[in-house]
């Protein structure tokens, strides 16, 4: 097959899997009267007996849900739980044999790969609306009108309202992460959460109905030696410290907003991802020691790891 005809099996493959999702909340007026405020969304179905992922900030205050397949069958939904967090929500229909998308490994995502995002953007039902580009950049932190989220693969396919919940494929047809529309600012520039992200969310989510991760409290960015000689750091590798919650295990032990996290436990933290990865490999409530850069010395800082849920 050529180009054309691959781009077009790989997304004959992931289609059928695709829904549009409309959602109904309870807003109130200037009089303080009750109205119903409608919204819209893109999903796809994760498990044949009716699992469908989404958007968390779609499915947000939804007092009513309604599943849109492609063949015009619609039905009615509820969510299983969200994740405000990584913005991953979970929904059940009551249908079995749906056709599944095939999962991908976000871990593999090369900068200048091509990438095709689905959805229904501007409540357009139907076949999902296909839009085409290349990964523009992976690990992008990124905070919106709405929160602060890590680890978003970049990419110049077009995302619109409407598209957020769908899936970002390769050219093989597997899902490679989920669309946002997240940042309504932002012009040819569109950001997906890593579908290994998603995996590990919809796992709790289905088993516990929330999600319980390990937590250390910090946002960080990859420092890259532009990064470095921009901010003058005393390192070219690690996570720098943007961002300190206040009240978390790390806010507690004295890291602070400028430190760079080069080491947890003895192993080398190069990027974000790692260390988050690092941090959810580890258990609630156990000891770890923290190596950071600040200023022209490093320093040890032993914390005990916290709990959150979604």
């Amino acid at each position: 097959m050529n180009f054309s005809e691959n781009l077009v099996a790989a997304v004959e493959k992931v289609k059928p899997a695709v829904v549009a999702l409309s959602t109904t909340r309870v807003a109130v007026d200037y009089m303080l009267h009750p109205v119903p405020v409608a919204g819209v969304g893109s999903g796809f179905v994760v498990r044949e007996d009716g699992y469908i992922v989404t958007s968390a900030h779609v499915v947000e205050g939804a007092e009513k849900l309604q599943v849109i397949f492609s063949d015009g069958k619609t039905v009615g939904g509820h969510v299983v739980g969200a994740d405000a967090r990584t913005d991953v929500a979970l929904v059940k229909v009551d249908l079995s044999g749906l056709h599944v998308a095939k999962m991908g490994n976000s871990d593999k995502i090369k900068v200048g790969q091509i990438v095709l995002a689905l959805g229904n953007p501007l409540w357009m039902v139907g076949d999902p609306t296909v839009t085409l580009g290349v990964v523009s950049a992976i690990s992008r932190t990124i905070r919106s009108e709405r929160m602060l989220i890590e680890d978003l693969i970049q990419t110049d396919a077009a995302i619109n309202p409407g598209n957020s919940g769908g899936p970002l494929i390769n050219i093989e047809g597997e899902v490679i992460g989920i669309n946002t529309a997240i940042v309504p600012f932002a012009q040819g520039i569109g950001f997906a959460i890593p579908v290994n992200t998603a995996k590990r969310v919809v796992n709790d989510l289905i088993k516990y109905g929330t999600v319980i991760r390990p937590w250390l409290g910090v946002y960080s960015v990859g420092v890259t030696e532009n990064v470095a000689r921009y901010y003058d750091l005393p390192v070219k590798e690690g996570c720098l410290v943007v961002e300190v919650v206040e009240g978390s295990p790390a806010d507690d032990a004295g890291i602070r907003a400028g430190d760079v996290i080069i080491r947890i436990d003895g192993e080398k933290i190069s990027d974000p991802r790692m260390l988050r990865k690092t941090i959810e490999e580890k258990n609630v409530g156990q000891a770890i020691d923290i190596v950071v850069a600040r200023g022209s010395f490093t320093k040890t800082i032993r914390l005990k790891l916290g709990e959150t849920r979604a």
